[in-house]
């Protein structure tokens, strides 16, 4: 099987770092990395990952408007979101428009990886 294709999303750049570096360590082949939604519904479309792992907070457009978005132009996209703690109804409005999974920041490793595998059916 080839390495999963992920789009990393985040604004802020020592956190795509920590992710592209987490992802490469384990197999995932990083494709892109964008600092806001609308950056990433462009990165998605060009590049069609297997996996987009989404800051909620951005600046321009944040993580749910570019999910809505990325769920329009692909129905089946698996889209992971990432936010702080206490974000939970912006968490529930993006499982409602069809995010796989959230992970809570500051997050681990194994987290980011397991959410990943289940967004893909690779356990």
């Amino acid at each position: 099987m080839a390495a999963p294709r992920v789009l990393i999303v985040d604004d802020l750049a020592f956190i795509k770092l920590i992710i592209k570096d987490t992802l490469e360590k384990k197999g995932f082949e990083v494709v892109g990395e964008a600092s806001n939604g609308i950056e990433a519904v462009e990165l998605y479309s060009k590049l069609k990952p297997d996996v987009v792992l989404m800051d909620i907070t951005m600046p321009r457009m944040d993580g749910i408007q570019a999910l809505s978005k990325i769920m329009d132009l692909d129905k089946n996209a698996k889209v992971i979101m990432c936010s702080a703690l206490g974000q939970q109804r912006l968490i529930i409005q993006a499982i409602q428009l069809g995010a796989k999974d959230f992970i809570v920041k500051p997050f681990k490793p194994e987290r980011i990886i397991g959410a990943i595998k289940k967004a893909l059916n690779v356990l």
